[in-house]
């Protein structure tokens, strides 16, 4: 039997994570709330900084993501219960900035129920401004991809 992440995995998600639906992410509709898979993205976000081990290389260079934009289209709306599987791979580096694509995998319906990009850009907090991406963060972040970027 496949594990529900098993498709996000074969769309090139290497970085997935799984979040079990809470009731309160539901509204007034009940359904999830649209700000609630924007929330997963930047878990998933997170998740994938920490499993490509660029973390550390960005404190060495003392660097910092900032988010600057992000987008989410809704396929299928998601009820408790639920569990959702999201997955974020980097689809392009650019000189200060990268694109990750998100998507959450609904295991109760089997499909993709939101996807999405987010645009983040390399930032020195103590400059207050955009730095280009470390080679060595760029080489971590092609490995982890398997070369897809």
């Amino acid at each position: 039997m496949n594990q529900p992440h098993d498709p996000l995995k074969a769309l090139g998600y290497h970085s997935v994570i799984r979040l079990p639906v809470q009731w309160g992410d539901q509204d007034a509709f009940g359904h999830v709330n649209n700000t609630v898979s924007i929330r997963w993205f930047e878990s998933s976000r997170i998740a994938y900084f920490e499993h490509s081990g660029i973390n550390p290389l960005l404190a060495a260079a003392g660097l910092g993501p900032i988010l600057a934009a992000v987008r989410c289209d809704y396929r299928r709306q998601v009820r408790y219960p639920d569990t959702s599987w999201i997955g974020a791979k980097i689809t392009k580096l650019g000189n200060t900035s990268l694109t990750m694509a998100h998507a959450v995998w609904s295991e109760r319906q089997d499909a993709v129920s939101a996807e999405g990009d987010s645009v983040i850009v390399m930032f020195d907090y103590a400059a207050n401004a955009p730095r280009s991406i470390p080679d060595d963060v760029r080489a971590a972040i092609r490995a982890f991809e398997q070369g897809a970027v």
